[in-house]
């Protein structure tokens, strides 16, 4: 995959870059992240990016011309353009995984105001939020997107288990997790985990997941639910018209 992230201040991202998951993806080849500075692509003298809006009102807003040159210059046919925007979608697992099969995406970091609106109707593919909170542009909800989509990429982490069962894949928050010693301050580890009855550890890890889903995010085990009924459902059906013809020839090839 090839991530191109447009940003005024793309010394934000050095530190992110250069650390854990995201470094080894990139020494893998896994994903190539180039930062694009829009400055480069600024107006006049000063290589400017935003002026006054029209209409009047406090703070700057970001020039068409600038993105517009940037975008054009990183895209390639199949970019998925992105502007990490307060409007759009929240972000969420499923919005990654769709995300993790583009083969190139390119994010816009807004700032001050906002962006001119000519920009959000030409250019923009989808605009992902990563909550309903203020920060002071695009450039840390891109850094959360970022990874979210690179650790689903085939050889990002070395076992693809570890994300399988990370809170949100299978739409259920994440079980406790213990490690040694088995005993801290008086305080167990829960003996189930200590047994090696792999049947029991999987049964009461899946019971805590479920637990701890229904307790606090209330909406996603409603929406767990919805899904796993809507699994059984098909399921049974498959069951029911299963041909009695394809069972028999298959118990007789047997």
């Amino acid at each position: 995959m090839k991530i191109d992230v447009i940003t005024l201040f793309p010394g934000i991202f050095n530190g992110f870059l250069e650390e854990s998951i995201i470094k080894k993806a990139q020494k893998r080849k896994v994903v190539g992240i180039s930062l694009v500075d829009l400055r480069q692509f600024g107006e006049g003298r000063h290589l400017t990016c935003d002026d006054s809006p029209y209409g009047g009102g406090a703070g700057m807003v970001m020039k068409c011309a600038p993105l517009f040159k940037a975008v054009q210059e990183v895209s390639r046919k199949n970019s998925h353009v992105i502007l990490m925007s307060p409007q759009g979608k929240i972000l969420n697992q499923a919005m990654a995984n769709k995300l993790a099969k583009k083969k190139q995406l390119t994010i816009i970091c807004g700032r001050y105001e906002g962006i001119d609106e000519r920009v959000r109707a030409r250019l923009v593919d989808e605009e992902i939020s990563i909550g309903d909170f203020v920060v002071s542009g695009g450039e840390i909800p891109a850094m959360v997107l970022v990874e979210a989509v690179v650790r689903l990429l085939p050889g990002a982490i070395s076992k693809q288990e570890s994300y399988e069962k990370d809170s949100f894949y299978n739409g259920l928050l994440d079980w406790p997790h213990y490690t040694r010693p088995a005993i801290y301050n008086k305080m167990k580890v829960p003996a189930v985990l200590l047994s090696g009855n792999h049947m029991a550890i999987e049964k009461w890890r899946r019971e805590q997941a479920e637990k701890a889903t229904k307790i606090n995010r209330p909406e996603l085990w409603a929406s767990y639910l919805r899904s796993t009924k809507a699994i059984r459902t098909r399921n049974s059906k498959r069951e029911i018209h299963l041909p009695v013809r394809a069972r028999s020839s298959k118990s007789e090839k047997q």
